[in-house]
């Protein structure tokens, strides 16, 4: 076991949970009610973790700040509310590596950008409410992501020093938030990695490509 990991932080879409499924099924509702051909999945899939307003502005093909877009984050929000984890499931792999960190007394946790009202019913179907040590969603501060705030706001709640703790992530805000706040940080090669991304210039202390790799680093 790597000695100097006390806690672990968890990015939420994309790193702990696949949710691309239920998003992109959100997404193609939308489309289909705007007599548009619905996105295959791989085609929207890289975009998950940068959240609704990305999603719909790839899927649509129309700017982030239109009045459209903003519009349709909001019925997005409102489907997406009633149907949370349809498809949701852990990633391959990380219902082993929970346990072991359970077994091994290492604190785990969640810090998302994904706010609270959407975040904690999530983590309640999925069953994990009751075993993550702590939750911190996009809301939950006045900064997210790639704010160091909410990680550090992590590592006090689980009463763990910054450099004993590792932050994992899919996204780049993921690691400079980690950075920023002083822990350990990996980048979770497994996630919604956008085309064209260099995760070695996101400057992690390591890199994952699988749940396994992550996993026998421990060992």
């Amino acid at each position: 076991m790597n000695k100097d990991v006390r806690a672990v932080l968890l990015d939420l879409d994309g790193t702990l949970l696949d949710t691309a499924g239920d998003l992109v099924g959100i997404v193609n509702r939308l489309l289909l009610n705007h007599h548009r051909s619905p996105a295959p999945l791989k085609d929207l899939r890289p975009y998950v973790s940068q959240g609704a307003i990305c999603l719909i502005s790839h899927a649509f093909k129309i700017d982030e700040e239109s009045e459209l877009a903003l519009s349709l984050r909001e019925k997005f929000l409102d489907l997406y509310r009633d149907n949370l984890s349809i498809h949701a499931s852990l990633f391959y792999g990380m219902e082993e590596f929970l346990e072991y960190l359970e077994r091994q007394n290492i604190l785990w946790g969640i810090v998302t950008n994904k706010p609270e009202w959407l975040t904690i019913p999530l983590i309640s179907e999925i069953g994990l409410d009751k075993r993550a040590s702590c939750i911190v969603g996009g809301d939950t501060l006045k900064e997210s992501k790639p704010s160091p705030a909410p990680v550090s706001h992590a590592c006090n709640l689980l009463n763990i020093n910054p450099a004993n703790t590792l932050m994992i992530g899919d996204d780049k805000r993921d690691i400079d938030s980690g950075n920023a706040a002083g822990t350990m940080t990996a980048a979770a090669g497994w996630g919604y990695i956008q085309p064209g991304d260099c995760l070695s210039s996101w400057k992690a202390d390591h890199r994952f490509d699988s749940v396994k790799q992550l996993h026998e680093w421990f060992n």
